[in-house]
């Protein structure tokens, strides 16, 4: 019997230490929120519907994300109804939609392209 439990030892030993060997198990990912603390409707240009539009924004994202786009009211539409199909985002009811969009189109419309630039990319520091 003290063979068998010898053996059982050796084994259990040898299993813990691949287990050390490979290092901590990995912890499943949890999806992160993101939560505006450095962030405020009064830190943005003031205008009708800029509380209802940070508020709508920053329940998934920095509204900074936002101030650096520079769309007419269609693409601001696009990018809402991509969020709202592909990121799950909350469908707006009609009248915040109108007002979300309102805000978007008048505090940030297109950005003039500098000549012989093209498309610049919104994410890349200048």
């Amino acid at each position: 019997m003290s063979m068998v439990s010898n053996a059982l030892k050796a084994a259990s030993l040898a299993l813990a230490a691949v287990f050390l060997a490979a290092g901590p198990m990995p912890v499943p990912a949890q999806a992160q929120q993101f939560v505006p603390k450095d962030e405020n409707p009064e830190d943005f240009p003031a205008g009708s519907g800029r509380d209802d539009t940070f508020y709508a924004c920053t329940a998934c994202h920095g509204f900074k994300l936002v101030a650096q786009q520079g769309m007419n009211r269609r693409q601001w539409e696009e990018s809402i109804r991509l969020m709202v199909d592909k990121h799950g985002m909350p469908e707006l009811p009609a009248k915040e939609m109108r007002v979300v969009l309102d805000y978007l189109e008048a505090t940030y419309p297109p950005r003039a392209q500098e000549p012989g630039r093209g498309w610049q990319n919104p994410f890349l520091t200048r």
